[in-house]
């Protein structure tokens, strides 16, 4: 009897030796001496879960070498300025038009129940202009077409100084030929005051715009701001800078 007592208090404590070893710290974590602890699963999982960083890029080859000014404002102030001046008899340099801006401007409709699509817009207008677009919202809601007040529905973008002059040059020199059945240009797109708005039906007469890449043909409107205040005026402006119209023959700039 004796004996079985005996037998069980050491299971009983060999039990409880188990138990302690259990609630040890060397099967908690399974540290021993010496040796550092390992990390939680959780955070093992976020760090798998990062992306590598970046490497940054070097200089490219013309680092060091001076920004050269757009040609097509350099043809403007040698050549198209004294034409101007002489045909319509300004006074005052002042008095001469001179491009402004240029908006682009894409509506997305599809945005009202795929929001991502407008990331793809922002995408391609950022590729063709260079600048970083801003995505216009939504006025008014309009219940029959379940558009609410302040959604994303649009992209513009504002191009002055450099990125307009040479924005202008690629559009006239390679995108415009690019149109499918091209004929011209219309004159009647003028508002009056010296501004003239055209539209594009395809992105594709860009040539930033790679045709594997497009999920949908979208279209675009251009506008280009002047400082003129007759149509007469913006219109001899833009034909000057090698915009072709319609009845008329296309002046080529002669850029140095």
């Amino acid at each position: 009897m004796a004996a079985k007592n005996n037998a069980k208090g050491g299971a009983k404590g060999g039990a409880g030796a188990k138990g302690g070893a259990g609630k040890g710290g060397a099967a908690k974590g399974g540290k021993q001496p010496g040796q550092p602890a390992a990390k939680g699963g959780k955070q093992a999982k976020e760090s798998a879960g990062r992306a590598p960083a970046k490497q940054a890029r070097g200089p490219h080859a013309g680092a060091g070498l001076p920004v050269p000014a757009p040609r097509l404002r350099v043809h403007y102030q040698q050549v198209v300025r004294a034409k101007l001046t002489e045909k319509f008899g300004f006074t005052n340099p002042h008095q001469v038009p001179q491009l402004e801006k240029i908006v682009i401007n894409c509506g997305v409709g599809e945005a009202i129940k795929n929001a991502k699509v407008l990331d793809s817009v922002c995408d391609e207008l950022e590729l063709i202009t260079g600048q970083k677009p801003v995505r216009r919202k939504a006025k008014k809601s309009i219940a029959n077409f379940g558009l609410r007040e302040g959604q994303e529905i649009g992209a513009s973008v504002t191009l002055r100084g450099a990125r307009m002059w040479e924005f202008l040059d690629r559009f006239v020199t390679v995108s415009v030929p690019r149109i499918r059945d091209f004929r011209g240009l219309g004159t009647r797109a003028f508002d009056g005051r010296g501004n003239y708005s055209l539209g594009v039906k395809e992105q594709l007469i860009f040539p930033e715009i790679n045709y594997d890449m497009v999920d949908q043909i979208r279209g675009m409107d251009i506008t280009f701001v002047t400082s003129a205040t007759r149509d007469d005026q913006a219109l001899a402006l833009l034909a000057e800078l090698g915009m072709p119209f319609k009845g008329q023959s296309p002046v080529i700039p002669t850029i140095v």
